[in-house]
């Protein structure tokens, strides 16, 4: 605001006006008198609408410069409660509730969408045009309702009553249970889709089968069946197998579930050794054995020469301790090979940081008799002993994969190969993590309503309601600023004409 003061510059310029003296033309001067000479000034307001023309566009841009808003008042809305429903669901939602709805609002509710925004609706209008409802809604994320929850709790007094209608599903709820203050009820059900069904993954086995794991979720939880589907798939079968981009794929008959690819690589298994052939007889017994579990077409081969060792290899198992050669390193996308190193008798245990043990305690225990000290490297630490010791270590590199193993596949060394968790640990290792969780919208398992509440906190917490709202008017400025700026311009050009005339 103190930018106003620039308006001194037009009163200067207007005030400081120095009027020339007027030539008066005589016979002679003999007869005038002399007098002692005295100048005048005239300071005298000139072209007054022009003076005020480019005071008031200082003192516009002076405004301009403070971003001027309007305050208005607000009237202050008195609701009974807050009524909320996701907006991806209401159709769902009021089709289920529809009394208990219609009485909340009957009572004064407010209903808000329970989306991140807590958007106002009017339910009139929402029943009037539902396509601007659910129908219209492409939510590709699952909305977490207890984040939603925290975000209520920041923005409703705790003593204001809160109703929040969703649908009882275990894919909305995740992470810690909130604690909030709110007044809350929480009312849900189970929808109409309360079961699910899809394919998780399919292969070719080695009689060409197709191996397919069928997931199922509903309420009471979700399981993973195994199932083997003949290729020549007959009418009554519950499977369809068709070709996407030229690969075979297969889906569920009158499933909404969208195609899977079915995997018709071959897992080519390579063992080596030269005199060690008491341990390539244990891992070829796990491998079998774990082959015939998962049931991938593969082909487990073993060799005394590496020569005859063929490329592309999806393991190779170097059962020796005659150090591994480029090109041997260039045959296998994964290799397993035997260091050699300071050998310590170990009075410890074997894991495998196995993930599906949900009670550590209940792990089996497999004996470790005796391991060689590891360096101390960057390897990713696949097994360990029990006191953190590296037997088994992953060395990435742009080619391949290489694991280090500082033990031996065999008895003197540890209790491994005798165990039952032999065939599993080489599984685990070969294909990869096997555990599979329900993901995204495919879960359908419901929490129970203990379960789903948020904690209440004995906090209470005043929102204090806006009362005065400040509307910015800086556009109207800037057009009082147009219009005094060609107004100045019109007005200094007449003046400039008028002095020249």
């Amino acid at each position: 605001m103190f930018a106003c003061t620039a308006v001194i510059i037009p009163l200067a310029i207007h005030l400081w006006n120095i009027r020339p003296g007027k030539i008066l033309k005589v016979g002679s001067v003999s007869l005038v008198k002399t007098a002692s000479r005295k100048s005048r000034r005239s300071i005298k307001l000139l072209d007054l609408p022009l003076f005020i023309i480019r005071c008031l566009l200082l003192i516009s841009i002076a405004l301009l410069l403070a971003m001027p808003v309007w305050q208005k008042k607000l009237t202050v809305s008195k609701t009974k409660g807050w009524l909320l429903i996701p907006k991806e669901s209401f159709e769902e939602c009021y089709k289920k509730l529809k009394p208990r709805i219609d009485s909340l609002i009957a009572a004064g509710y407010e209903f808000h969408y329970f989306n991140p925004d807590f958007a106002k609706a009017d339910l009139k209008q929402i029943l009037l045009h539902p396509e601007d409802s659910s129908s219209a809604v492409i939510n590709k994320e699952i909305v977490n309702y207890w984040n939603l929850v925290r975000k209520l709790d920041l923005k409703v007094p705790s003593t204001l009553p809160v109703y929040i209608i969703t649908p009882n599903q275990m894919r909305y709820f995740g992470g810690p249970k909130p604690q909030v203050a709110l007044n809350i009820q929480w009312q849900t059900f189970i929808s109409g889709d309360s079961t699910s069904s899809w394919i998780e993954n399919a292969w070719f086995n080695n009689s060409n089968s197709i191996r397919v794991i069928q997931g199922n979720s509903k309420p009471s939880g979700t399981s993973f069946n195994y199932l083997t589907v003949n290729s020549d798939i007959t009418s009554g079968s519950p499977f369809i197998i068709s070709t996407n981009n030229g690969q075979p794929a297969i889906s569920i008959k009158n499933s909404n579930q969208p195609s899977v690819n079915i995997d018709t690589t071959t897992v080519h298994i390579a063992i080596y050794t030269d005199n060690i052939i008491t341990d390539a007889s244990y891992l070829k017994a796990a491998l079998d054995a774990a082959g015939a579990f998962i049931q991938h077409k593969t082909i487990i081969r073993q060799y005394n020469n590496q020569e005859a060792i063929p490329a592309n290899q999806s393991w190779l198992f170097w059962l020796s301790e005659k150090p591994v050669s480029n090109s041997i390193l260039q045959k296998g996308r994964n290799i397993l090979c035997y260091e050699k190193g300071r050998i310590i008798n170990s009075n410890s245990w074997l894991t495998n940081n196995s993930s599906y043990a949900l009670n550590p305690e209940q792990e089996q225990k497999i004996a470790l008799f005796k391991l060689i000290e590891a360096p101390d490297l960057a390897y990713s630490n696949v097994w360990h002993d029990g006191f953190g010791h590296l037997i088994l270590g992953l060395q990435k590199q742009p080619q391949s994969n290489i694991y280090h193993f500082y033990n031996r596949f065999n008895p003197t060394w540890n209790d491994l190969v005798w165990s039952n968790e032999f065939p599993s640990w080489i599984l685990k290792l070969v294909a990869g993590e096997t555990t599979i969780l329900p993901v995204d919208k495919k879960d359908r398992r419901v929490l129970d309503q203990q379960q789903l509440l948020p904690e209440k906190v004995k906090i209470t917490r005043e929102i204090t309601p806006k009362t005065i709202d400040n509307v910015n008017i800086t556009n109207y400025f800037w057009l009082v600023l147009a219009i005094l700026f060609l107004a100045e311009r019109l007005f200094a050009h007449k003046s400039n004409l008028t002095s020249n005339g």
